[in-house]
Protein backbone atom coordinates (compact mmCIF):
# COMPACT_ATOMS: atom_id res chain seq x y z
CA UNK A 1 0.00 0.00 0.00
CA UNK A 2 1.51 3.27 -0.62
CA UNK A 3 2.47 5.45 2.00
CA UNK A 4 -0.35 8.14 1.89
CA UNK A 5 -3.44 5.24 1.91
CA UNK A 6 -1.34 3.89 4.97
CA UNK A 7 -0.89 7.81 6.42
CA UNK A 8 -4.56 7.77 6.17
CA UNK A 9 -6.01 4.64 6.79
CA UNK A 10 -6.25 4.97 10.90
CA UNK A 11 -8.73 7.61 10.42
CA UNK A 12 -10.97 6.04 7.88
CA UNK A 13 -13.39 5.16 9.49
CA UNK A 14 -14.01 8.65 10.87
CA UNK A 15 -15.07 8.34 14.20
CA UNK A 16 -13.64 10.25 17.41
CA UNK A 17 -13.57 6.78 19.29
CA UNK A 18 -11.74 5.04 16.70
CA UNK A 19 -8.59 7.56 17.23
CA UNK A 20 -8.98 7.73 20.80
CA UNK A 21 -8.45 3.79 20.96
CA UNK A 22 -5.28 4.79 19.58
CA UNK A 23 -2.97 6.39 22.08
CA UNK A 24 -0.42 7.24 19.21
CA UNK A 25 -3.18 8.41 16.89
CA UNK A 26 -4.62 10.17 20.17
CA UNK A 27 -1.25 12.21 20.80
CA UNK A 28 -0.77 12.84 16.77
CA UNK A 29 -4.23 14.30 16.30
CA UNK A 30 -4.12 16.56 19.56
CA UNK A 31 -0.83 17.55 18.82
CA UNK A 32 -1.83 18.74 15.57
CA UNK A 33 -4.90 20.79 17.09
CA UNK A 34 -2.54 22.57 19.28
CA UNK A 35 -0.32 24.17 16.50
CA UNK A 36 -3.29 24.70 14.65
CA UNK A 37 -4.86 27.39 17.04
CA UNK A 38 -1.71 28.50 17.84
CA UNK A 39 -1.23 29.28 13.86
CA UNK A 40 -4.96 30.38 13.68
CA UNK A 41 -4.59 33.57 16.50
CA UNK A 42 -2.49 35.84 14.12
CA UNK A 43 -4.74 35.57 11.19
CA UNK A 44 -7.64 35.76 12.79
CA UNK A 45 -6.64 38.91 14.84
CA UNK A 46 -5.57 40.55 11.91
CA UNK A 47 -8.73 39.69 9.98
CA UNK A 48 -10.77 41.55 12.90
CA UNK A 49 -8.93 44.41 12.20
CA UNK A 50 -9.95 43.96 8.62
CA UNK A 51 -13.81 43.84 9.41
CA UNK A 52 -13.97 46.45 11.79
CA UNK A 53 -14.64 44.21 14.89
CA UNK A 54 -12.68 43.54 18.51
CA UNK A 55 -10.50 40.61 18.06
CA UNK A 56 -11.79 38.86 20.62
CA UNK A 57 -14.94 39.04 18.87
CA UNK A 58 -12.93 37.14 15.96
CA UNK A 59 -11.36 34.83 18.25
CA UNK A 60 -14.35 33.75 20.30
CA UNK A 61 -16.03 32.83 16.68
CA UNK A 62 -13.41 30.83 15.58
CA UNK A 63 -13.84 28.46 18.41
CA UNK A 64 -17.47 27.96 17.90
CA UNK A 65 -16.81 28.08 14.32
CA UNK A 66 -14.23 25.18 14.47
CA UNK A 67 -15.96 23.22 17.57
CA UNK A 68 -19.18 22.85 15.24
CA UNK A 69 -17.28 22.20 11.73
CA UNK A 70 -15.50 19.51 13.65
CA UNK A 71 -18.78 17.47 14.32
CA UNK A 72 -20.89 19.25 11.25
CA UNK A 73 -18.19 19.70 8.99
CA UNK A 74 -17.79 16.97 5.63
CA UNK A 75 -13.81 17.19 5.55
CA UNK A 76 -12.41 15.44 8.58
CA UNK A 77 -9.17 17.53 9.48
CA UNK A 78 -10.11 20.91 8.13
CA UNK A 79 -10.11 23.75 9.59
CA UNK A 80 -12.86 26.04 9.75
CA UNK A 81 -12.48 30.38 11.49
CA UNK A 82 -13.10 33.61 11.06
CA UNK A 83 -11.43 34.01 8.03
CA UNK A 84 -9.70 36.98 5.66
CA UNK A 85 -11.90 36.56 2.53
CA UNK A 86 -14.86 36.74 5.09
CA UNK A 87 -13.78 40.07 6.77
CA UNK A 88 -13.77 41.50 3.31
CA UNK A 89 -17.01 41.57 2.70
CA UNK A 90 -18.15 42.52 6.08
CA UNK A 91 -15.67 45.15 6.56
CA UNK A 92 -17.58 47.61 3.95
CA UNK A 93 -20.98 46.75 5.47
CA UNK A 94 -19.56 47.90 8.85
CA UNK A 95 -17.47 50.69 8.11
CA UNK A 96 -20.40 52.17 6.44
CA UNK A 97 -23.63 51.07 8.78
CA UNK A 98 -22.05 49.76 12.14
CA UNK A 99 -21.43 46.59 13.87
CA UNK A 100 -25.08 45.87 14.70
CA UNK A 101 -25.81 44.73 11.07
CA UNK A 102 -23.29 42.23 11.63
CA UNK A 103 -25.51 39.48 13.71
CA UNK A 104 -28.58 39.62 11.10
CA UNK A 105 -26.03 39.83 7.80
CA UNK A 106 -24.43 36.04 9.20
CA UNK A 107 -27.57 34.58 10.37
CA UNK A 108 -29.38 35.13 6.64
CA UNK A 109 -25.90 34.08 5.25
CA UNK A 110 -26.08 31.24 7.10
CA UNK A 111 -29.74 30.40 5.97
CA UNK A 112 -28.47 30.82 2.01
CA UNK A 113 -25.59 28.47 3.15
CA UNK A 114 -27.98 25.71 4.33
CA UNK A 115 -30.16 25.90 1.36
CA UNK A 116 -27.40 25.34 -0.76
CA UNK A 117 -26.41 22.19 0.75
CA UNK A 118 -29.65 21.15 1.15
CA UNK A 119 -30.38 21.41 -2.67
CA UNK A 120 -27.28 19.53 -3.48
CA UNK A 121 -25.64 22.52 -5.53
CA UNK A 122 -22.90 22.00 -3.72
CA UNK A 123 -21.86 19.39 -6.89
CA UNK A 124 -21.17 22.31 -9.10
CA UNK A 125 -17.98 23.11 -7.72
CA UNK A 126 -16.91 20.00 -9.67
CA UNK A 127 -16.50 22.40 -12.94
CA UNK A 128 -13.67 24.55 -11.52
CA UNK A 129 -11.26 23.98 -13.99
CA UNK A 130 -8.30 22.74 -12.88
CA UNK A 131 -5.82 25.49 -14.15
CA UNK A 132 -8.39 28.14 -11.32
CA UNK A 133 -7.68 25.42 -8.39
CA UNK A 134 -3.78 26.03 -9.38
CA UNK A 135 -4.51 29.37 -9.74
CA UNK A 136 -6.15 29.64 -6.19
CA UNK A 137 -3.77 27.21 -4.46
CA UNK A 138 -0.97 29.65 -6.03
CA UNK A 139 -2.26 33.59 -5.07
CA UNK A 140 -2.89 31.60 -1.60
CA UNK A 141 0.09 30.58 -0.96
CA UNK A 142 1.64 34.80 -2.25
CA UNK A 143 -1.00 36.42 0.17
CA UNK A 144 0.31 34.22 3.12
CA UNK A 145 3.68 34.97 2.73
CA UNK A 146 3.30 38.24 2.28
CA UNK A 147 0.68 39.21 5.45
CA UNK A 148 3.81 37.93 7.05
CA UNK A 149 6.70 40.22 5.90
CA UNK A 150 5.97 42.82 8.72
CA UNK A 151 5.91 40.46 11.12
CA UNK A 152 9.86 39.43 10.58
CA UNK A 153 10.96 42.34 8.50
CA UNK A 154 12.50 44.37 11.19
CA UNK A 155 15.81 46.36 12.01
CA UNK A 156 15.77 44.09 15.24
CA UNK A 157 18.14 41.58 14.52
CA UNK A 158 16.66 39.54 17.43
CA UNK A 159 13.24 39.62 15.56
CA UNK A 160 14.82 38.22 12.57
CA UNK A 161 16.81 35.56 14.41
CA UNK A 162 14.03 34.57 16.36
CA UNK A 163 12.19 34.33 12.58
CA UNK A 164 15.28 32.39 11.20
CA UNK A 165 15.53 30.06 14.52
CA UNK A 166 11.57 29.12 13.74
CA UNK A 167 13.02 28.16 9.92
CA UNK A 168 15.35 25.98 11.24
CA UNK A 169 13.65 24.07 13.91
CA UNK A 170 10.67 23.65 11.98
CA UNK A 171 12.72 21.89 8.76
CA UNK A 172 15.46 20.53 10.89
CA UNK A 173 13.64 18.43 13.82
CA UNK A 174 10.91 16.47 12.00
CA UNK A 175 14.62 14.76 10.77
CA UNK A 176 14.89 13.21 14.42
CA UNK A 177 11.49 12.98 15.59
CA UNK A 178 7.79 13.26 14.20
CA UNK A 179 5.93 12.26 17.60
CA UNK A 180 5.90 16.09 18.52
CA UNK A 181 5.24 18.52 15.53
CA UNK A 182 8.03 20.68 14.95
CA UNK A 183 6.14 23.96 15.07
CA UNK A 184 5.01 23.41 18.18
CA UNK A 185 8.61 22.95 19.65
CA UNK A 186 9.51 26.17 17.97
CA UNK A 187 6.61 28.28 19.46
CA UNK A 188 7.32 26.81 23.19
CA UNK A 189 11.16 27.13 23.19
CA UNK A 190 11.53 30.51 21.16
CA UNK A 191 8.33 32.00 23.45
CA UNK A 192 10.24 30.57 26.42
CA UNK A 193 13.39 32.28 25.39
CA UNK A 194 12.34 35.61 24.85
CA UNK A 195 10.10 35.56 28.12
CA UNK A 196 13.00 34.30 30.25
CA UNK A 197 15.68 36.51 29.06
CA UNK A 198 13.10 39.75 29.31
CA UNK A 199 13.16 40.73 25.86
CA UNK A 200 11.09 43.26 24.15
CA UNK A 201 9.43 41.99 21.18
CA UNK A 202 6.33 42.46 18.99
CA UNK A 203 4.10 39.27 20.79
CA UNK A 204 0.79 38.21 20.31
CA UNK A 205 -0.70 40.62 22.79
CA UNK A 206 0.53 43.74 21.25
CA UNK A 207 -2.10 42.46 17.93
CA UNK A 208 -5.22 43.13 19.98
CA UNK A 209 -6.93 43.45 23.35
CA UNK A 210 -6.19 39.51 24.99
CA UNK A 211 -8.24 39.65 28.46
CA UNK A 212 -9.85 36.03 29.62
CA UNK A 213 -13.55 35.56 30.04
CA UNK A 214 -16.37 34.68 27.74
CA UNK A 215 -18.76 37.27 26.17
CA UNK A 216 -22.78 36.94 26.53
CA UNK A 217 -24.79 35.74 23.46
CA UNK A 218 -24.84 38.71 20.42
CA UNK A 219 -28.00 41.24 21.51
CA UNK A 220 -29.72 42.39 18.36
CA UNK A 221 -29.05 45.99 18.10
CA UNK A 222 -31.24 46.86 15.11
CA UNK A 223 -34.62 46.06 14.19
CA UNK A 224 -36.00 43.55 11.80
CA UNK A 225 -37.64 45.66 8.79
CA UNK A 226 -37.39 45.98 5.00
CA UNK A 227 -34.38 48.97 5.87
CA UNK A 228 -32.27 46.45 7.50
CA UNK A 229 -33.11 43.70 4.63
CA UNK A 230 -31.38 46.32 2.59
CA UNK A 231 -28.58 46.57 4.08
CA UNK A 232 -28.01 43.20 5.17
CA UNK A 233 -28.91 41.17 1.97
CA UNK A 234 -25.96 42.25 -0.56
CA UNK A 235 -23.41 41.61 2.17
CA UNK A 236 -25.25 38.30 3.60
CA UNK A 237 -24.93 37.14 -0.34
CA UNK A 238 -21.39 37.54 -0.57
CA UNK A 239 -20.60 36.23 2.71
CA UNK A 240 -22.12 33.13 1.90
CA UNK A 241 -20.72 32.28 -1.93
CA UNK A 242 -17.03 33.70 -0.92
CA UNK A 243 -17.16 31.57 2.26
CA UNK A 244 -18.81 28.07 0.05
CA UNK A 245 -16.36 29.08 -2.48
CA UNK A 246 -13.35 29.34 0.19
CA UNK A 247 -14.64 26.09 1.91
CA UNK A 248 -15.13 23.76 -0.95
CA UNK A 249 -12.61 24.89 -2.69
CA UNK A 250 -10.48 23.63 0.15
CA UNK A 251 -12.31 20.81 1.01
CA UNK A 252 -11.53 19.39 -2.46
CA UNK A 253 -7.82 20.17 -2.12
CA UNK A 254 -7.78 18.46 1.00
CA UNK A 255 -9.32 15.35 -0.56
CA UNK A 256 -6.36 15.66 -3.27
CA UNK A 257 -4.03 15.81 -0.50
CA UNK A 258 -5.15 12.91 2.03
CA UNK A 259 -6.42 10.82 -1.14
CA UNK A 260 -10.06 10.45 0.05
CA UNK A 261 -13.37 12.04 -0.31
CA UNK A 262 -15.20 14.41 1.39
CA UNK A 263 -19.14 15.40 1.43
CA UNK A 264 -19.71 18.71 0.03
CA UNK A 265 -23.17 19.10 0.35
CA UNK A 266 -22.93 18.16 4.68
CA UNK A 267 -19.68 20.65 4.26
CA UNK A 268 -22.12 23.36 2.92
CA UNK A 269 -25.07 22.73 5.60
CA UNK A 270 -22.89 22.40 8.23
CA UNK A 271 -20.64 25.73 7.34
CA UNK A 272 -24.17 27.54 7.15
CA UNK A 273 -25.22 25.82 10.78
CA UNK A 274 -21.68 26.87 12.77
CA UNK A 275 -22.07 30.60 10.94
CA UNK A 276 -25.53 31.07 12.86
CA UNK A 277 -24.03 29.97 15.46
CA UNK A 278 -21.07 31.79 15.75
CA UNK A 279 -23.32 34.87 14.74
CA UNK A 280 -25.37 34.16 18.03
CA UNK A 281 -22.21 33.59 19.53
CA UNK A 282 -19.01 35.18 18.53
CA UNK A 283 -20.50 37.62 16.22
CA UNK A 284 -18.48 37.00 12.82
CA UNK A 285 -19.03 34.73 10.51
CA UNK A 286 -16.17 32.45 8.78
CA UNK A 287 -15.28 29.47 6.79
CA UNK A 288 -12.46 27.24 5.86
CA UNK A 289 -8.78 28.64 6.37
CA UNK A 290 -6.57 26.61 3.59
CA UNK A 291 -3.15 27.97 5.61
CA UNK A 292 -4.38 26.31 8.58
CA UNK A 293 -5.74 23.31 7.13
CA UNK A 294 -2.21 22.79 5.62
CA UNK A 295 -0.21 23.18 9.14
CA UNK A 296 -3.44 20.45 10.43
CA UNK A 297 -2.99 18.43 7.71
CA UNK A 298 0.73 18.42 6.19
CA UNK A 299 2.36 19.54 9.39
CA UNK A 300 0.69 18.24 12.02
CA UNK A 301 -0.48 15.00 9.74
CA UNK A 302 -3.82 15.19 11.11
CA UNK A 303 -7.04 13.08 9.43
CA UNK A 304 -9.58 13.31 11.79
CA UNK A 305 -12.11 15.26 13.11
CA UNK A 306 -10.46 15.08 16.76
CA UNK A 307 -7.59 17.19 15.45
CA UNK A 308 -10.13 20.20 14.63
CA UNK A 309 -12.13 19.74 17.81
CA UNK A 310 -8.83 20.01 19.88
CA UNK A 311 -8.18 23.13 18.17
CA UNK A 312 -11.25 24.75 18.94
CA UNK A 313 -11.03 23.61 22.64
CA UNK A 314 -7.08 24.92 23.01
CA UNK A 315 -8.33 28.21 21.11
CA UNK A 316 -10.81 28.64 23.80
CA UNK A 317 -8.12 27.99 26.52
CA UNK A 318 -5.85 29.98 24.97
CA UNK A 319 -8.84 33.09 24.47
CA UNK A 320 -9.91 32.34 28.33
CA UNK A 321 -7.68 30.73 30.91
CA UNK A 322 -4.63 30.99 29.30
CA UNK A 323 -4.69 34.63 27.63
CA UNK A 324 -1.86 36.18 29.32
CA UNK A 325 0.07 32.84 28.64
CA UNK A 326 -0.98 33.81 24.54
CA UNK A 327 -0.15 37.06 24.82
CA UNK A 328 3.77 36.32 25.19
CA UNK A 329 4.23 34.71 21.79
CA UNK A 330 6.36 36.39 19.66
CA UNK A 331 4.83 36.77 16.48
CA UNK A 332 7.89 36.57 14.51
CA UNK A 333 7.78 32.69 15.37
CA UNK A 334 4.49 32.52 14.33
CA UNK A 335 5.38 34.17 11.04
CA UNK A 336 8.04 31.72 10.55
CA UNK A 337 5.46 28.56 10.81
CA UNK A 338 3.24 30.82 8.32
CA UNK A 339 5.71 31.27 6.17
CA UNK A 340 6.60 27.65 5.54
CA UNK A 341 3.02 27.44 5.19
CA UNK A 342 2.91 29.34 2.27
CA UNK A 343 5.76 27.69 0.77
CA UNK A 344 3.78 24.47 1.21
CA UNK A 345 0.48 26.19 -0.01
CA UNK A 346 1.97 27.53 -3.46
CA UNK A 347 2.28 24.71 -5.94
CA UNK A 348 6.22 24.38 -7.70
CA UNK A 349 5.61 21.98 -10.18
CA UNK A 350 2.92 24.09 -11.79
CA UNK A 351 5.57 26.45 -12.59
CA UNK A 352 8.24 24.57 -13.70
CA UNK A 353 9.70 24.96 -17.34
CA UNK A 354 8.96 21.33 -18.23
CA UNK A 355 5.09 21.69 -16.87
CA UNK A 356 4.71 24.99 -18.22
CA UNK A 357 6.43 23.21 -21.56
CA UNK A 358 3.36 20.37 -21.94
CA UNK A 359 0.67 22.62 -20.12
CA UNK A 360 -1.80 24.15 -23.20
CA UNK A 361 -1.31 28.06 -23.31
CA UNK A 362 -5.11 28.43 -22.75
CA UNK A 363 -4.54 26.84 -18.96
CA UNK A 364 -1.28 28.57 -17.74
CA UNK A 365 -3.35 31.84 -19.07
CA UNK A 366 -6.59 31.15 -16.90
CA UNK A 367 -4.39 30.31 -14.17
CA UNK A 368 -2.24 33.07 -14.39
CA UNK A 369 -5.38 35.67 -14.43
CA UNK A 370 -6.63 33.84 -11.07
CA UNK A 371 -3.30 34.43 -9.70
CA UNK A 372 -3.27 38.31 -10.61
CA UNK A 373 -7.09 38.93 -9.80
CA UNK A 374 -6.43 36.92 -6.45
CA UNK A 375 -3.68 39.34 -5.23
CA UNK A 376 -4.03 42.49 -6.88
CA UNK A 377 -7.82 42.33 -4.75
CA UNK A 378 -7.13 40.24 -1.92
CA UNK A 379 -10.36 38.28 -2.84
CA UNK A 380 -10.08 34.41 -3.34
CA UNK A 381 -13.44 34.63 -4.47
CA UNK A 382 -12.96 37.08 -7.18
CA UNK A 383 -9.34 35.34 -8.57
CA UNK A 384 -12.05 32.46 -8.79
CA UNK A 385 -14.25 33.98 -10.43
CA UNK A 386 -11.74 36.38 -12.77
CA UNK A 387 -10.17 32.63 -13.70
CA UNK A 388 -13.68 30.69 -14.47
CA UNK A 389 -14.55 33.27 -16.78
CA UNK A 390 -11.07 33.37 -18.83
CA UNK A 391 -11.75 29.56 -19.29
CA UNK A 392 -15.05 30.63 -20.63
CA UNK A 393 -13.78 33.16 -22.92
CA UNK A 394 -11.24 30.84 -24.50
CA UNK A 395 -12.79 29.93 -28.06
CA UNK A 396 -13.69 26.25 -27.72
CA UNK A 397 -11.72 24.98 -30.99
CA UNK A 398 -8.46 26.28 -29.47
CA UNK A 399 -9.29 24.18 -25.97
CA UNK A 400 -10.00 21.15 -28.12
CA UNK A 401 -7.09 20.99 -30.58
CA UNK A 402 -4.50 21.22 -27.04
CA UNK A 403 -6.58 18.75 -25.44
CA UNK A 404 -6.81 16.92 -28.45
CA UNK A 405 -2.47 17.10 -28.82
CA UNK A 406 -2.30 16.32 -25.52
CA UNK A 407 -4.04 13.45 -25.88
CA UNK A 408 -1.38 12.25 -28.86
CA UNK A 409 1.67 12.57 -26.60
CA UNK A 410 0.33 11.23 -24.14
CA UNK A 411 2.23 7.69 -23.09
CA UNK A 412 -1.10 5.79 -22.36
CA UNK A 413 -1.65 6.30 -26.33
CA UNK A 414 -0.97 3.28 -28.19
CA UNK A 415 -0.47 0.80 -25.14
Amino acid sequence: MPETQSSFSPAQPGTIAGVIRSPALLLRESLAGVITALALIPEVISFSVIAGVDPKVSLIASVVLCLAMSVLGGRPAMVTAAAGSVALVIGPMVHQHGVGYILPAVVLAGIIQIIFGLSGMARLMRFIPQAVMTGFVNALGILIFFAQIPHFWSRNPLVIGLFVLTLLIVLWVPRLTKRIPSPLIAIVLLTIFTVTTGQLLPTVGDAGSMSGGLPGLSELQVPLDLTTLNIIWPCALSIAFVGLMESLLTAKLVDDLTISPSNKHRESTGLGIANILAGFYGGIAGCAMIGQTIVNVEMGRARSRLSTLAAGIVLLLLVTALSEVMAKIPMAVLAGIMVIVALKTFSWHSIQPGTLKSTPWPETVVMVVTVAATVSTGNLAIGVLAGVMTMAVVPYHIKRKYRLKAEKSSPDQGK
